[in-house]
């Protein structure tokens, strides 16, 4: 795929990392909700482009920010196990559908993503810790994880919008473990997924390097901030601007029909 990065400063393929970064860093998600947006308003990707590329630029992002979340004790491994065995089988159902389902559908899908993101982030959740993982709890991990990882594959999202608040809602999971936890699983999410969009061709690696790599140290300090700052106002902040983006997509993908 060429890259179309030389048409831009590289700056503002950078300051695209740093943005996805520290959303990684503070809130457990990846960052592809905003990487994938960004690439197709900055860098007219189109959908199927953008979220292939999106997912090759979390690989280095999330492992940045699982170093400060691991640091801290925040990894639940055991959670972690069983979603990661169920998102893997879900990255590689989801790279398949990406060449399956228009353009369009692929749009919308991720708008309404956006938008469900928004409404989980408004809506506070409290817990105080899991309770013992039984045969149940790592069926429903596993269900967990094919969800997010077919989230991932389809459309370059980290699948943290499912994976953290499933924990915290279902499981009683600490917030700031399930986002710790939720970028374990990330992580083999990526590398399972970019694997599959290479050989397909419906990645543009250097593109995905310069964003993944420009989003490290944004990473680390997003995971201190998380730490550190209100859940609450991080929250209602992040879903202020997940809600501004989807109205942007939305618009545009109106504008494109009608015209």
């Amino acid at each position: 795929m060429t890259s179309e990065v030389a048409r831009y400063s590289i700056g503002r393929v950078i300051a695209i990392g740093i943005g996805a970064g520290l959303l990684s860093g503070m809130f457990g998600v990846g960052g592809g909700i905003l990487v994938v947006p960004a690439l197709m308003m900055v860098l007219r990707f189109d959908q199927r482009l953008a979220n292939g590329t999106s997912l090759g630029a979390l690989l280095p992002i999330s492992v940045a920010s699982l170093i400060t979340y691991w640091n801290r004790d925040n990894v639940d491994w055991a959670m972690a196990a069983w979603l990661i065995a169920g998102a893997l089988g879900g990255a590689v159902l989801g790279t398949r559908l990406i060449h399956i389902l228009p353009r369009r559908v692929l749009g919308y899908l991720f708008a309404a993503t956006l938008i469900i993101t928004a409404i989980r982030l408004y809506v506070p959740m409290t817990a105080d810790g899991r309770d013992a993982i039984t045969a149940s709890t790592a069926i429903s991990l596993l269900i967990i994880g094919l969800v997010a990882g077919t989230l991932a594959g389809l459309l370059g999202i980290g699948g943290g919008i499912v994976m953290v608040p499933a924990m915290v809602v279902l499981f009683s999971e600490l917030n700031v473990v399930a986002k710790g936890t939720s970028v374990a699983v990330i992580i083999p999410t990526s590398i399972m997924g970019t694997w599959r969009n290479w050989k397909a061709d419906n990645i543009d690696l250097k593109v995905a390097a310069i964003v993944g790599f420009g989003g490290i140290v944004s990473a680390v300090a997003g995971g201190v901030i998380a730490d550190h700052m209100s859940e609450d106002l991080s929250n209602v902040l992040f879903a202020s601007l997940v809600l501004v983006v989807a109205a942007r997509m939305i618009v545009d993908l109106r504008r494109d029909t009608s015209s």
